[in-house]
């Protein structure tokens, strides 16, 4: 069986005059940018820049949305019923959807951010409201493999596209070891561990056991230290498996 592999980045997530990661040195080493919605980073100028890059390198663009946090950048859990969240989600995705529409651009994907990401992974409500907004604009979503999130919405017949972390740590329940702050790593240790996943479908997790994951597409945070090391390493290592 062929593997076939994308590799992603959260970005436009600068604000005002705060910037926020490498988005202009990452953008060549990657196929699709989850591009940040206005509610943990972005503002309209910083979304608008960001598909403008991606349009010139022919990078293909999603909607990074998030819980209402701001200053919290979006890390932060939330207790938000499931209709009030749906409607959350469907007011970033439009937003950024204008301006997909007069960049000539299409939508491509979702991708949940943050503590919203992990809460879809474990939390009915919160994945079927993230549902429930997918099903309007009708693209895949990234998540989890293997919890709740997928399971959900493979039920309900919406795209469900594996995602695989780079630059973070799983523990022995295949759940990802989310941290405030994001630390440099190992950019050859990184490429190593993207292959694995890929072509053997396991992690090493942080208490050295080998779990089972699956990996379509490969997210490298922006806002890692070395970032761009990483995601050109990365794309080296995949190079012959990227679509």
């Amino acid at each position: 069986m062929s593997i076939s592999v994308n590799i992603n980045c959260d970005m436009g997530e600068s604000f005002g005059l705060y910037k926020m990661g490498e988005d202009e040195k990452i953008m060549p080493f990657i196929s699709e940018a989850n591009v940040a919605c206005g509610f943990h980073g972005s503002d309209p100028n910083h979304m608008a820049k960001t598909l403008r890059l991606a349009k010139e390198h022919g990078v293909k663009v999603g909607a990074h949305f998030s819980l209402p946090d701001l200053q919290g950048f979006g890390r932060r859990e939330m207790k938000i019923d499931r209709d009030e969240m749906k409607n959350i989600i469907i007011y970033q995705i439009g937003a950024l959807k204008g301006f997909l529409d007069e960049a000539g651009m299409q939508l491509n994907h979702l991708k949940p951010h943050g503590a919203l990401y992990g809460m879809a992974a474990k939390y009915e409500e919160t994945a079927h409201a993230v549902a429930d907004a997918a099903q309007i604009f009708n693209v895949p979503v990234f998540g989890l493999s293997g919890t709740l999130h997928e399971d959900i919405f493979k039920a309900r017949g919406i795209e469900f596209i594996p995602e695989f972390f780079a630059d973070l740590d799983y523990d022995r329940n295949g759940n990802l070891i989310i941290t405030r702050e994001h630390h440099a790593v190992s950019p050859q240790d990184a490429a190593d561990k993207c292959y694995r996943a890929v072509t053997e479908g396991v992690v090493r997790s942080v208490d050295g056991i080998d779990i089972d994951v699956n990996a379509k597409t490969i997210c490298v945070h922006s806002d890692t230290p070395n970032a761009i090391a990483v995601a050109e390493a990365v794309k080296s290592k995949l190079a012959s498996f990227i679509s």
